[in-house]
């Protein structure tokens, strides 16, 4: 069982859920977004380095976020280390993860791509749908009796 889940893994596991809490309550600069998330923490196998993935609602905000973030890391630590039970806790960097923003954009080019797929197959299938269409409601019309008809079978 412990090898399923390395102690590497509950470390980042505990920073990302503690940092989330340490920054929304105990970080007073105003340069940090309200809006930030931390999305996910990696720590090496050695626990001396994390890494700090987090996403911002506005990209605008990255690099004064960044910045402040880097200058509030040894802060952090601090407040890190009186709520860890380790005998040391990872020096704390700060990436900015943009997947959300890449993912957004690659479903606008899929949206963009499907909307102007018409291809000459197509073209043909569309048009030889509406000639079948067509021919079906012209055939069905053909079979129905007419009135004269209907009228001349009842007498």
């Amino acid at each position: 069982m412990p090898n399923d889940y390395p102690r590497s893994h509950r470390v980042a596991d505990f920073i990302q859920r503690e940092l989330s809490g340490l920054i929304r309550s105990e970080l007073n600069d105003p340069r940090v977004s309200p809006m930030l998330t931390i999305a996910s923490v990696e720590v090496s196998r050695d626990l001396s380095v994390a890494k700090v993935y987090y996403s911002l609602f506005d990209p605008e905000e990255r690099q004064e976020t960044q910045d402040a973030l880097g200058r509030a890391s040894g802060f952090l630590r601090r407040q890190l280390a009186r709520q860890m039970n380790t005998r040391s806790v990872p020096q704390l960097r700060f990436y900015y993860d943009d997947s959300a923003e890449r993912g957004a954009h690659m479903s606008a080019l899929i949206a963009d791509a499907v909307a102007t797929n018409t291809t000459d197959d197509e073209m043909a299938d569309t048009t030889k749908s509406a000639d079948e269409s067509a021919a079906n409601v012209a055939s069905d019309s053909a079979d129905l009796p007419t009135d004269q008809s209907a009228h001349q079978a009842k007498h």
